[in-house]
């Protein structure tokens, strides 16, 4: 799924933000992830909590509100698109790669090849919402990495018998956004949801949606000491840096950068959700928008 890349840019388009969109708030640990790789780099979030959450939408749903986020960002004049939800980046990854004219980021790719990369027996779990499940986007990505590496000459012997299990944990979402983190109702609902992938030997799990790592201590004791948890927004921040280098877009700018936040629902409400999420620091100045106008 490469991005064609873009020769010899001049330095205003250098200088433009990462566009950076979510069905909600879960992006802004994608966000966080490139800040710390690329602390130079100017960013847009737009988080559509007016019409979240996307993973109990319908394929059409999700890449028409996908398209229409990524017009909107297109008109923030950024160079760049990060598709920082699972669900949309399972269902409209291609669409709006299509569509841009940028270069265009999705989180699936990046945590997939690093559990193949990760695993030692072979056995990769995958828990997501219902809609990237569904999708199987996940477990062709899976495949794709083990079948790179494999012709690579890279750990044959551990994906010889590669086996893959997908888990749709619905109700962690909600969770995360409510700040039910550590909570016994939450203990009580990942045991429900993890104890078939404990129990089939899983060696590495894949957080396959970017609400998930906040509720990382709970999924980690009710999976146990054995089981490696794969977070891929830092995986989705490499990416991006060598993207930016590749096609030379990184940012030349030596003035400090710019973030940017926009929200689909009551700024103040995104606001205090959001703090948690970026490791602290509460964004000021967040802006709302509706996106259904930009077609």
């Amino acid at each position: 799924m490469a991005d064609a890349k873009f020769s010899s840019p001049n330095e205003e388009v250098r200088n433009r933000p990462i566009g950076v969109f979510d069905s909600g708030i879960g992006g802004l640990t994608v966000l966080r992830e490139i800040w710390k790789a690329l602390p130079n780099e100017s960013t847009i979030y737009f988080g559509d909590n007016g019409r979240a959450p996307y993973g109990t939408k319908s394929h059409d749903t999700i890449v028409q509100y996908s398209v229409q986020n990524m017009h909107f960002l297109l008109s923030q004049n950024v160079k760049m698109i990060v598709i920082a939800c699972s669900s949309a980046g399972a269902h409209a990854h291609e669409e709006v790669r299509r569509h841009s004219g940028v270069p265009v980021i999705e989180v699936i790719s990046p945590g997939a090849e690093q559990a193949v990369r990760e695993t030692r027996n072979g056995r990769i779990g995958i828990i997501a919402t219902r809609a990237t499940v569904g999708s199987g986007l996940y477990r062709e990505e899976v495949l794709a990495a083990a079948n790179r590496l494999t012709a690579a000459g890279e750990r044959r012997e551990e994906l010889a018998a590669l086996s893959i299990e997908q888990v749709a944990c619905p109700l962690f979402v909600s969770l995360a956004e409510e700040g039910y983190w550590n909570s016994p109702a939450t203990r009580m609902i990942a045991e429900d949801y993890l104890s078939g992938l404990r129990d089939s030997g899983v060696d590495v799990l894949v957080l396959g949606c970017t609400h998930y790592p906040l509720l990382k201590e709970v999924i980690s004791d009710v999976m146990g000491p054995g089981t490696r948890l794969i977070d891929s927004g830092a995986s989705v921040a490499g990416r991006i840096k060598k993207t930016l280098i590749d096609s030379e877009l990184d940012r030349s700018a030596a003035d400090p950068p710019c973030h940017c936040f926009f929200t689909s629902d009551d700024p103040e409400m995104f606001e205090h959700r959001a703090a948690p999420f970026l490791g602290g620091g509460r964004p000021s100045g967040t802006r709302y928008v509706t996106t259904d106008k930009f077609v």
